[in-house]
């Protein structure tokens, strides 16, 4: 958002429209700094938080259709954002079109999404979930907004989520060359082989040593006398909790920062989820973080739990104490 906010041009003539707008963190900076926003949510209880920081929302699911109808009511944008919501989205060619139909002649769109590619190196299969369709390459997120009238000009690879891209997009009609970049991660790919069955082999065979360090070093734990609980409550632990067979024997309880997650259970395995006071209370031997895509951050934020002797784990992409 911050490259949105500051790149070359009048502010007072922008308008940025963010897809997958959620609670309006990201454009809650753009309405702060007086440049026309607007946020397109389908969760109309999310888009009501949005709303509440000042954020214009609109509540609805973009295709074709609904871009057509938020461009007729508040004019094309530049740029538009999609942040990691292609992967969520069932339809993604009639997606690419509402983009299409949202973003101004000359503007441009920029679409973050998880790498496959990045996905298979680092054994990330957590990140295989329900909430996700697709998993997706630079080669895919090419093609299927050229399907639309969009042309990737340039890309940025990124570390969050364990290795992300973010396109940069502009209509077919006016688009420059692509940058050189986007032949950078096109040969990486071509050489990985994600867009094919070999680049896919062994993927099961890979990650099967994960879950044995990873099941091992619990087991451990618990012979040990060692009491084990989990940072963060995403959905995609439960991913690695439930191939591994973990339940609550091994990790007595989860906290999480969302409060709508207390008092509740992680699916299938059934650990409890209380609020993060918990670890000071009971100041378990072990924690481990399960958005280990966050360790830094979530590291820093448990230093208190490490100068009390307490020891922080991941699973993912390998087994590592902290």
């Amino acid at each position: 958002m911050t490259e949105a906010v500051e790149r070359p041009g009048p502010a007072a003539d922008s308008f940025i429209v963010e897809v997958a707008s959620n609670d309006g963190y990201l454009l809650q900076h753009s309405v702060a700094r007086g440049i026309r926003s607007l946020g397109i949510e389908p969760a109309a209880n999310i888009a009501e938080f949005a709303v509440a920081k000042g954020v214009p929302t609109e509540v609805m699911f973009l295709g074709e259709e609904t871009g057509r109808k938020v461009a007729d009511i508040h004019g094309k944008a530049d740029p538009v954002v999609a942040n990691n919501v292609f992967a969520h989205v069932p339809d993604i060619v009639d997606f690419s079109k509402g983009l299409r139909q949202l973003v101004a002649d000359d503007g441009h769109v920029t679409i973050e999404i998880p790498h496959l590619m990045r996905l298979i190196e680092g054994n990330e299969y957590d990140t295989i979930y329900h909430e996700h369709y697709s998993y997706l390459s630079l080669l895919t997120t090419q093609r299927v907004p050229a399907a639309a009238g969009l042309t990737v000009v340039d890309v940025q690879e990124l570390a969050s989520h364990g290795g992300s891209l973010r396109t940069r997009s502009t209509p077919t009609e006016n688009a420059a060359p692509p940058s050189e970049n986007v032949a950078g991660v096109l040969a990486a790919e071509a050489a990985a082989g994600p867009d094919t069955l070999e680049g896919h082999a062994g993927f099961a065979e890979q990650v099967s040593p994960v879950r044995d360090e990873f099941v091992e070093f619990l087991i451990a734990c618990r012979r040990a006398g060692k009491e084990v609980a989990a940072y963060g409550a995403p959905g995609k632990g439960n991913t690695l909790l439930n191939h591994c067979g973990i339940r609550a024997d091994l990790i007595s309880f989860a906290v999480d920062r969302n409060p709508h997650k207390h008092g509740r259970f992680l699916p299938g395995t059934h650990i409890p989820i209380s609020p993060v006071e918990r670890l000071a209370d009971e100041q378990p031997d072990v924690i481990v973080i399960m958005p280990w895509n966050l360790r830094a951050e979530i590291t820093t934020q448990l230093e208190y739990t490490r100068a009390r002797g307490a020891e922080l784990a991941v699973a993912l992409p390998r087994l590592e104490v902290l």
